[in-house]
């Protein structure tokens, strides 16, 4: 009897050390909107029993390097299409457990005041990864200034450019550099929250912006397929987005301007 006891409290005790464990996360993200939010919101989980470690990585392949080898529960820094991507090509088990925020991109000179201002041969700096950079192109071509093949979407490159009437030349690079190309380039794709983080310059002065309501570009976060319910997860994502704390910052985040994003898990 007391034997059976003591195996009660043993198993008790390692049932109270498993919880503890399960109740802790380690979060990848980037600088900017999407590591600010998480940090704000891993606060809130504190009080609720959930101790986060937000991890900040400077490139967008790492993060899902990481989450794949299980150094990360969760990584918040990319959309589907970018995830889908990254799966198709490197063959991860990844999948998104939840929705976050929907970030525009724009178009962004610091030397001309238009887009019809612009000179021959120009230099646009672009995302140089796939999906990324086809939707620098769709936005690009939305404005008039280039034409891509037909029905290429947004995993179009520079090669799917079928007109070119200002011979503009591109240079690519990863998407959380373009705030600091942009100076040297005649015109430059950009993340608005990326910008407010550098402190820049106006991330309110895009000569043009991709469409806010396009929700397949909203950012996810993903975890490894086996844990998309997994509660502990969960019960972040639901902090996250039912935070006015993480509202806050992510107005903050975004100059305050409603037109460079939207909380794209309100709009389903």
């Amino acid at each position: 009897m007391k034997f059976s006891h003591l195996m009660f409290l043993s198993l008790t005790v390692l049932s109270l050390q498993a919880a503890q464990a399960a109740d802790k996360l380690r979060i990848g993200v980037v600088p900017g909107a999407y590591g600010d939010s998480v940090a704000v919101a891993a606060k809130e989980a504190k009080r609720q029993g959930i101790d986060v470690q937000v991890v900040e990585f400077t490139d967008w392949t790492t993060p899902n390097v990481a989450l794949d080898a299980g150094d990360l529960d969760l990584n918040y820094f990319q959309h589907q299409p970018f995830l889908d991507n990254a799966i198709q090509k490197n063959g991860y088990k990844l999948a998104s457990a939840g929705t976050g925020i929907l970030s525009n991109v724009g178009l962004y000179s610091l030397k001309y005041k238009s887009l019809t201002a612009l000179p021959q041969g120009a230099k646009v700096g672009i995302a140089n990864d796939p999906v990324n950079q086809g939707r620098a192109l769709l936005l690009l071509q939305n404005v008039g200034l280039i034409k891509l093949k037909p029905k290429v979407g947004y995993l179009g490159s520079i090669d799917d450019i079928v007109d070119n009437p200002r011979k503009l030349s591109f240079v690519e690079v990863e998407g959380p550099q373009l705030v600091r190309i942009t100076p040297d380039v005649d015109l430059a794709q950009g993340y608005p929250h990326f910008i407010v983080a550098a402190k820049a310059f106006d991330p309110s002065s895009g000569l043009a912006y991709s469409g806010i309501e396009d929700a397949r570009f909203a950012i996810q976060f993903v975890t490894r397929a086996n844990r998309v319910n997994d509660p502990v997860v969960q019960k972040f994502i639901q902090i996250y987005q039912n935070s006015a704390a993480v509202r806050a910052d992510i107005g903050r985040a975004f100059n305050h301007d409603s037109r460079l994003y939207t909380l794209a898990w309100l709009k389903k």
